[in-house]
């Protein structure tokens, strides 16, 4: 998918000045284990599905949408994994800079819905299934440092604490 309109709108205002945008990330699994992931074209990283929040729309509602357009895969959003800002700026090719506050999610195919990834849109060059033990490369940091909440948070959902995490003073926390 193409720069969301209202960023488009936003930008012909502000030029490249940096800009606080809310994303999303969808760690979806089966029930076998695997993780999809999706090879970016800008960058040839591997990556979990990414995307950004429009404006009024749910993040969980975001993560879904992004899955499908990305992957074609049909998910469901089941847990609230972790909440945290980027504290670095990115700057695009273009020179747009930008911040994001992203929302990791944990997601599972949904019921009846599409499990075979395919590629949806120009974002992406492949998406497949992957074992955590066999992850494709280059993968980006961004997916090795959410991988690692996923896992932290999965270890504390085992032992009876289901909440999300959180960085505060720049250190991931469990609540």
């Amino acid at each position: 998918m193409p720069t969301p309109d209202f960023i488009l709108e936003l930008r012909e205002r502000i030029g490249h000045m940096p800009l606080w945008l809310i994303g999303v990330t969808g760690y979806v699994r089966r029930d076998d284990g695997l993780v999809l992931l999706e090879q970016r074209t800008d960058n040839g990283k591997w990556t979990l599905v990414t995307g950004i929040n429009e404006p009024g729309e749910e993040p969980a509602d975001t993560v879904a949408r992004e899955a499908k357009e990305e992957t074609g895969v049909d998910v469901i959003v089941t847990d609230l994994v972790s909440v945290k800002s980027d504290r670095r700026m990115i700057t695009y090719a273009n020179g747009d800079q930008t911040q994001y506050m992203d929302h990791l999610f944990l997601c599972e195919v949904a019921p009846g819905g599409n499990g075979e990834p395919v590629v949806g849109d120009d974002e992406s060059m492949r998406v497949g299934w992957f074992a955590l033990d066999d992850l494709p490369e280059p993968l980006s940091d961004s997916t090795r440092e959410r991988i690692a909440y996923v896992q932290r948070y999965l270890r504390h959902r085992a032992e009876g604490s289901a909440r999300a995490q959180f960085a505060f003073d720049g250190v991931i926390e469990h609540l």
